[in-house]
């Protein structure tokens, strides 16, 4: 049986170096002449690092102390951060293509979520896992719920898009 003619280490760096350039990263491992010209052109970004578990489990907790908010706050919604805060809290489903909706948060977003009470403003149109949780058939609703995600009650501010609304809703 012949044998395969040896690569030459010229030719691994100009492919090494052809793939760099074109933003392919190889794959394996090839010797690369340290003199060439074309070992430079190769990417000289360090190695990812790996972290521990430890490392992940502090960065989560400083991820959800910075996303939680405090008190009486208005904030858009997002996963797990009803748990997250402290205090009173409601979940205002909004629509943007709805007046009465664009009225109650452009009171809200002036004047800021009533003292201990923090809103979370939750996308009706996209956010239908909640509307089906929750009952909510209908943008302005208001829902509050307890420290778990529990609803405690819920009102349809539609007819009167306000805060004293939203606090005459409150249980």
């Amino acid at each position: 049986m012949p044998a395969r003619p040896a690569r030459s280490t010229g030719a691994a760096a100009l492919l090494v170096a052809a793939l760099a350039l074109t933003g392919c990263a190889a794959t394996g491992t090839a010797e690369v002449d340290e003199t060439s010209p074309a070992a430079g052109a190769a990417s000289q970004d360090p190695a990812p690092t790996a972290s521990t578990d430890d490392d992940a489990t502090t960065d989560d907790a400083d991820a959800d102390a910075a996303a939680a908010p405090a008190e009486g706050a208005y904030v858009d919604y997002q996963d797990g951060i009803i748990e997250a805060t402290p205090g009173d809290k409601v979940l205002f489903f909004h629509a943007t293509w709805c007046p009465n909706c664009r009225a109650l948060d452009e009171q809200l977003r002036a004047e800021g979520a009533p003292d201990g009470l923090t809103v979370f403003k939750v996308d009706y149109d996209s956010r239908t896992d909640l509307r089906q949780k929750y009952g909510v058939t209908m943008q302005t609703t208001v829902v509050f719920v307890d420290d778990a995600g529990e609803k405690l009650a819920s009102s349809v501010l539609y007819q009167d898009p306000s805060i004293e609304a939203l606090l005459a809703a409150q249980p």
